[in-house]
């Protein structure tokens, strides 16, 4: 389900379980999990949600969800799924690298490919991405894709989240 991905830099391939300690690593990392889901989690949901990969997502053939590296190194984490949020009915890109791994555009190879694949393997007419509106870096990357801005959402808590939308063709 999860296939082998290529960039001009990047190997995007399915999760080993002798990755756990990099992914725990990336997701307890404050820079990257300020940005990424719900925020920073204890170790042990990080470790948990790492294993549902195993037992659910790749068992039950769900999403594809990659591993990144650059020659060998693990340098961060990407998916594509059908969006969890109910004021989204469509599929969106996840992605985040390790902070020792940004500026140097793997996001921006990481993003390209992750929508491509949405489009070309998928056959998705849309692609989303909703990104947190004070992550300057990540808005800026996806429209530079040309990724356009579909709306904002403020949640209880009073953070915007903004929706970013790549249209087959478009």
């Amino acid at each position: 389900m999860t296939p082998e991905l290529r960039t001009e830099r990047l190997r995007m391939t399915p999760y080993r379980l002798a990755d756990e300690a990099d992914f725990v690593a990336l997701f307890q990392t404050a820079a990257f999990g300020r940005w990424f889901g719900d925020g920073m989690r204890p170790e042990a949901e990080d470790r948990a949600v790492f294993g549902r990969i195993f037992s659910l997502v790749y068992a039950e053939e769900r999403f594809p969800v990659w591993a990144v590296r650059r020659d060998g190194i693990y340098v961060g984490h990407a998916e594509i799924k059908p969006s969890p949020e109910s004021w989204l009915d469509g599929h969106e890109i996840i992605y985040g690298l390790d902070p020792r791994h940004q500026r140097h555009g793997f996001g921006t190879e990481v993003a390209k490919a992750l929508t491509e694949y949405g489009h070309g393997e998928l056959g998705l007419s849309e692609v989303h991405a909703t990104v947190h509106a004070e992550n300057a870096a990540s808005l800026a990357l996806l429209r530079g894709l040309g990724y356009v801005d579909v709306k904002q959402i403020t949640a209880d808590d009073g953070h915007t989240t903004c929706l970013l939308t790549s249209v087959r063709g478009g």
